[in-house]
């Protein structure tokens, strides 16, 4: 499956300094298949326009962006198309969800948000501190995962929001979504999942977990920037979010504000179908549960051979859980000694690997572990398309800037 996958990314054939480049950066944003770049590239030449016209053009953009609404229905098992709204990005549609939702609030209700989220599930529902909302943080343990008996505590009878993500962008942990759904149900809250650093890797169904909106980006499963928000049915049209009276007034269309990016629209369908088609199945939920099967296997296998070696290299901090009997994504977060994580990815970038520096937008969690004013950590992330070869050579590398110290 690796070797088929590979072949389909036309950037892997990057070369630096003669030496294939090795693309661990995909919790950042993965690279794109031909497939999806061809599919924009194509609506760009034979049906760019707006929509809602009377001409063959504007018609078939009409019929793409319903198209792709669908998919993505089916991507993330919400019940119907007019589920998915599309944006900017996640960060953006957030933001108006918060504002939205901030209107329905009051002075005294609480919103409660974790310590180890990226910024985007935090920053918009901190801003309704703003009006008198009080926010409170479910603690961040040490180990990386959330303290549930803190979120027992946290979420209380005026609690009107929990927002969480389904997995950690900087150590991969993957929270249990169950724990918090049943303390919000109990009390009447509201549930926002964050699943942009799950998407790729996990197969999403919305209906299963029980949340009330989710987000995530195209970006990181092989599409291009596109932010996507499910709306359980019936929730979106009770929220004022921002919007102009010329737009159209009921779900999905009511949050998506200005001229949307129908050629990027065009790349998420072709980034799903890309994602399928490694499956088998009589339908398209069908085969993209058997290709996150194959996709999942082989990453979680790359993660653990990295994170198996680093444990065991001196001087090397990893942070997180260990890959042993543990649901998480194939992302490491690790410290060298006496090194900084600028200067080590800079000199993994010196022998053509690709990794992330700094605190990625989970700046919390940065602070609660102690590691922002040190630079933050070094993240490693692995995606469908990255091979065991490459993560053998990235543990060689790693042990000899070790050993050089």
């Amino acid at each position: 499956m690796n070797s088929l996958i590979r072949s389909k990314f036309p950037s892997l054939s990057r070369q630096i300094d003669g030496r294939p480049a090795i693309f661990l950066d995909g919790p950042a944003g993965t690279q794109m298949p031909a497939a999806v770049i061809d599919a924009m590239s194509n609506y760009y030449r034979t049906s760019n326009a707006n929509t809602h016209g009377q001409f063959v053009t504007s018609h078939e953009t009409d019929a793409i962006m319903s198209h792709t609404r669908t998919q993505c229905a089916v991507f993330l098992n919400a019940e119907n198309p007019d589920c998915i709204s599309f944006g900017q990005n996640m960060t953006t549609l957030c933001f108006s969800l918060s504002r939205g939702l901030g209107r329905m609030l009051k002075p005294g209700d609480e919103v409660v948000i974790t310590q180890l989220d990226h910024e985007a599930n935090r920053g918009p529902w901190l801003t309704l501190q703003n009006q008198g909302l009080t926010v409170r943080e479910i603690h961040l343990k040490q180990d990386g995962t959330l303290d549930y008996e803190d979120a027992a505590v946290k979420i209380t009878n005026k609690t009107k929001l929990v927002a969480v993500g389904l997995a950690s962008n900087m150590l991969g942990t993957v929270n249990d979504i169950s724990i918090l759904r049943k303390l919000s149900s109990d009390v009447g809250a509201l549930l926002v999942v964050d699943a942009v650093h799950s998407a790729p890797h996990f197969l999403t169904n919305v209906q299963e977990l029980g949340c009330d909106f989710l987000l995530c980006s195209a970006y990181k499963f092989y599409g291009p920037h596109v932010g996507i928000l499910y709306s359980k049915p019936g929730l979106l049209a009770r929220i004022p979010v921002d919007r102009l009276r010329v737009q159209e007034q009921r779900p999905p269309y009511m949050i998506e504000t200005g001229t949307l990016n129908p050629a990027a629209i065009t790349g998420v369908g072709a980034a799903i179908e890309f994602i399928a088609s490694h499956g088998t199945g009589s339908d398209l939920r069908v085969r993209l549960e058997s290709a996150f099967a194959l996709i999942r296997n082989h990453e979680f296998a790359l993660a653990q051979r990295l994170w198996n070696q680093l444990k065991t290299t001196p001087g090397i901090t990893l942070y997180g859980q260990d890959f042993e009997n543990i649901l998480r994504a194939p992302t490491i977060a690790f410290t060298i000694d006496g090194m900084t994580a600028e200067v080590a990815c800079r000199s993994l970038a010196d022998v053509g690997i690709f990794a992330w520096d700094g605190h990625f937008y989970a700046i919390r969690a940065a602070e609660t572990l102690g590691t922002l004013d040190k630079g933050g950590v070094i993240r490693i992330g692995a995606v469908a398309y990255n091979t065991m070869e490459e993560i053998d050579y990235v543990g060689e590398q790693l042990e000899s800037m070790v050993n050089e110290m």
